[in-house]
């Protein structure tokens, strides 16, 4: 996704995709919003698959574990997968994650009836905890341009999705925002209002597109209640909106460690539960990972963790997402559940719990 000044960039983009699959941007309206239904939804069992066309076009198959190939997001749904993560990116130099890629693997989970995440990371490549580098193309902006901005490109990107006949249920806006997004004009350590802002217009756009969708404001280490606490009470002090708030887990980077996943757990739970007392709103880890080499170990912190989630009062706690579990052999990146054939591990079993 893209340059231009946003809303250009926006029509451009509408008119090239449509024109292409059959398949995404304007101004938000909070008076016609409809807060989401977030009261007692079906337990998301999600995993983030936005490697999957690349993988395919690299040539790498999926395997059931009869040894038999199969498409992946089916593959998964077997596993008791019933939700599909995607991310956004706005112009990648190779390509995947644009808009139009997304499209296509939205398109492939609707298809199969899973619910989808659109996980906007408001960059033309990784947005995380260490880095928030803007689009190539939002380099210059001012923090008023950048605000337009995000509202123009979400607005755009779920026009895109609703031209062909998808609606995400949920809505990141940002990606693991531990310290804002767009930096250094959204760096939330140096302007709380800045990335308030920021989200304001992200939450907005989705609203304007998709009045139903729930949105995420997703931050790491959800074991860590003090950073939690510091960014929720500065996004409300500064007038900034959500409906969750989601968590990444990875035990591996928790003091505790791979080893200590059951301390890593319940850390997790007690900020989870501190998060909907605190803020009134549900909460969802959108994120978890595992060493593959650790299949057992890692199909009991996907139980405990799920159990955990479920378990939480009112049905406030809404889903566990596994990220990029159908990851072998792939960039060297060791947190996946398939085993080095190409076949779901037993970790994927406690999604069938």
């Amino acid at each position: 996704m893209k340059n231009l000044s946003s809303l250009l960039f926006s029509i451009a983009l509408l008119g090239f995709i449509s024109g292409s699959t059959s398949c995404t941007k304007s101004l938000p309206n909070q008076d016609q919003t409809t807060p989401p239904d977030t009261s007692t939804p079906v337990f998301a069992k999600g995993a983030d698959v936005g490697w999957v066309t690349e993988m395919e076009a690299a040539g790498v198959k999926f395997y059931n574990n009869s040894g038999v190939q199969q498409e992946c997001m089916a593959l998964l749904k077997s596993k008791g997968i019933n939700s599909i993560r995607l991310r956004a990116w706005v112009n990648p130099k190779e390509g995947w994650n644009n808009t139009k890629d997304l499209v296509v693997k939205a398109k492939r989970a609707k298809d199969l009836g899973m619910r989808l995440m659109i996980d906007f990371h408001y960059s033309d490549d990784w947005a995380d905890p260490g880095k928030q580098p803007k689009p190539k193309a939002w380099a210059s902006f001012t923090i008023e341009q950048l605000v337009a901005a995000v509202g123009s490109y979400t607005k755009g990107v779920m026009d895109t999705l609703k031209l062909n006949g998808i609606t995400p249920e949920w809505v990141q806006v940002g990606n693991e925002n531990n310290d804002g997004m767009l930096w250094e004009e959204g760096r939330a350590s140096k302007s709380m209002v800045n990335f308030a802002n920021l989200v304001k217009a992200g939450y907005d756009a989705v609203k304007a597109a998709s009045p139903t969708s729930s949105v995420i404001v997703h931050l790491s280490n959800g074991y860590d209640n003090n950073l939690f606490r510091w960014m929720f009470d500065g996004l409300k002090a500064n007038g900034a909106n959500w409906d969750i708030i989601g968590m990444s887990l990875y035990p591996a980077y928790a003091p505790e460690g791979n080893a200590g996943w059951a301390t890593v757990n319940e850390h997790c739970v007690t900020n989870m539960n501190d998060m909907i007392a605190r803020y009134s709103t549900p909460v969802m880890i959108v994120e978890v990972g595992m060493p593959a080499n650790q299949p057992a170990a890692s199909k009991a912190f996907l139980s405990d963790i799920i159990a955990k989630t479920k378990a939480i009062a009112n049905g406030k706690g809404q889903g566990v997402f596994y990220w990029e579990p159908q990851s072998y052999n792939w960039k060297g990146y060791e947190l996946g559940a398939f085993d080095n054939s190409g076949k779901p591990s037993e970790a994927m079993d406690a999604f069938l719990e």
